[in-house]
């Protein structure tokens, strides 16, 4: 395909300079609608090196209010990066609303020059064309604009601008030897961007070929692509907030998953005093060990918990916790989200807080939230929750493609129990703190809850990322499963990745 291309167009000056001033002037007006309308915008330039990435987003940014844009320049990953998955850094950067995200090179490096430098090996490429397509339809799917421009120059092209860039002691440095090695290899790392081209080109973010070898023709091709997506997305918007005028904010409950996973629970299952203290005593001894064992292996690991208002998910969090080294976990408490959250992706706050390799992130109420209270609660679209099967499948799906353990946890009382508790905590000054006006409008609401729980156990319980239903009545059963599990969780994958490092050693 990229062979094909005529690389050979050019531009009159004097035309361009005619276009540039019309769509300059559009542009300007079009990032302010777009901050108006509230339109996360995201610009991607890639392309051979040497293209003029570069040149071409200084010339498209000109014009535009540098309050409303932040630029990224994307090389080799920095360790920090290297030590979570590879979309982590991106995820972090998505625009919030009305902002404009300009990025040069991005996420396609790991199936591009990671490809070609066989740092990406080819039994990883499905999963990495996978996640990124997931990237980008979430993202999509979340109203973010996705303007993706591939500038191409010829072989010869690239290497008379190499040779121009090498000759000159300011500029020299820009010119790598892997750079040199890409140009004297052009038709296999050509084919390899090809292929991205061909398996990441997509109706909701789609690619545009830059013919880059005369700049200006460039700039007015890059200009015409950007205003004309821009306009095109700010008439969408109008159309759908029409369309949503007159439709119904929500449906009414089914009863597929009125008796779902959770009337199957034994709430009746316990554990005696002494028992318990045993068994906590050996598990929390074994899971200091492992905690070492994965930071020294570079393991990662996510653990959620959820359940019912009083469920016990802080006491088991505190028994998973008390003898971890606190230097190698974080546990964020999750609550309703801020300003600064709101006008992001709903995933966003999450991935700023996925852990390093070696690190333990434990989440008290997670992503969940919006297949359950902001689906009851009506602070999403019967689309968006809808939705958010796929998407949070996907993104845990990446964690586990990265390495991480990823395990999930409901903790599972009944009805009678929770208000035994609610009682509990309103009667003793010391915890009175925990119990609120919301927690008892939440319990009027427990069937809704309880059908929806179900179906997110159903729908998100994986291979890769599992639901654990904790049997939650005996608060001390509770803490030894969750204990026991993850313990097991980690010696399973610390011995799948000491068998892969003895076979690839072999």
């Amino acid at each position: 395909m990229l062979e094909k291309i005529d690389l050979s167009v050019k531009v009159e000056k004097a035309v361009y300079k005619k276009a540039m001033a019309e769509m300059e002037e559009k542009l300007g007006v079009l990032q302010r609608s777009c901050k108006e309308a509230g339109i996360p915008v995201m610009i991607l330039f890639d392309g051979m090196g040497a293209a003029g990435k570069g040149t071409q987003i200084n010339r498209l940014i000109q014009v535009m209010d540098p309050r409303g844009f932040s630029v990224y320049a994307s090389n080799r990953p920095t360790e920090e990066e290297q030590y979570r998955p590879f979309l982590w850094s991106y995820w972090t950067k998505t625009p919030a609303k009305g902002r404009i995200a300009i990025f040069d090179r991005s996420w396609y490096r790991r199936v591009q020059v990671d490809r070609f430098e066989g740092l990406t090996a080819d039994q990883e490429l499905p999963h990495a064309f996978q996640d990124i397509a997931s990237f980008e339809k979430q993202l999509s799917d979340g109203g973010t604009v996705i303007i993706k421009l591939f500038l191409h120059i010829s072989k010869e092209e690239q290497k008379k601008r190499f040779k121009k860039l090498a000759a000159s002691k300011e500029t020299a440095w820009r010119v790598s030897d892997s750079d040199w090695i890409r140009n004297k290899e052009y038709e296999r790392y050509l084919r390899i961007n090809e292929e991205m081209l061909e398996q990441t080109d997509t109706e909701y973010a789609p690619w545009t070929i830059i013919e880059a070898t005369d700049k200006n023709y460039a700039a007015m091709k890059i200009m015409s692509t950007v205003t004309s997506r821009l306009e095109y997305e700010l008439e969408k918007k109008k159309e759908e907030k029409t369309a949503e005028k007159g439709q119904k904010k929500k449906t009414a409950p089914s009863d597929k998953y009125k008796n779902g996973v959770l009337s199957g629970v034994d709430l009746s299952k316990h554990l005696t005093p002494s028992k318990y203290k045993k068994e906590l005593d050996e598990l929390q001894k074994r899971i200091e060990i492992l905690h070492s064992e994965i930071y020294r292996l570079r393991i990662p690991v996510v653990i959620g918990f959820e359940g019912w208002d009083a469920g016990g998910k802080g006491g088991a969090i505190r028994r998973l916790t008390s003898r971890l080294d606190p230097r190698g976990y974080q546990v964020n408490p999750t609550a309703s989200p801020n300003d600064i959250e709101k006008v992001h992706h709903y995933l966003w706050r999450f991935w700023n807080n996925v852990p390093k390799a070696g690190h333990i992130a434990i989440f008290d109420r997670t992503w969940y939230g919006r297949v359950m209270v902001e689906r009851i609660e009506g602070f999403c679209t019967e689309a968006e929750w809808k939705r958010a099967y796929q998407e949070i499948n996907e993104m845990e799906a990446h964690m586990a493609n990265a390495g991480a353990v990823v395990l999930k946890f409901w903790l599972h009382i009944d009805k009678d129990e929770q208000e035994r508790r609610f009682k509990e905590r309103m009667e003793n000054p010391a915890k009175q703190w925990k119990i609120t006006d919301e927690d008892w409008r939440n319990r009027e609401k427990w069937d809704l809850y309880e059908e929806a729980v179900n179906e997110m156990l159903v729908r998100t319980s994986t291979t890769y990322a599992p639901w654990i239903v904790v049997e939650g009545n005996d608060k001390c059963y509770a803490r030894v499963k969750v204990v026991r599990t993850v313990v097991e969780a980690l010696e399973a994958k610390i011995k799948e990745v000491k068998k892969a490092q003895k076979s690839k050693d072999a």
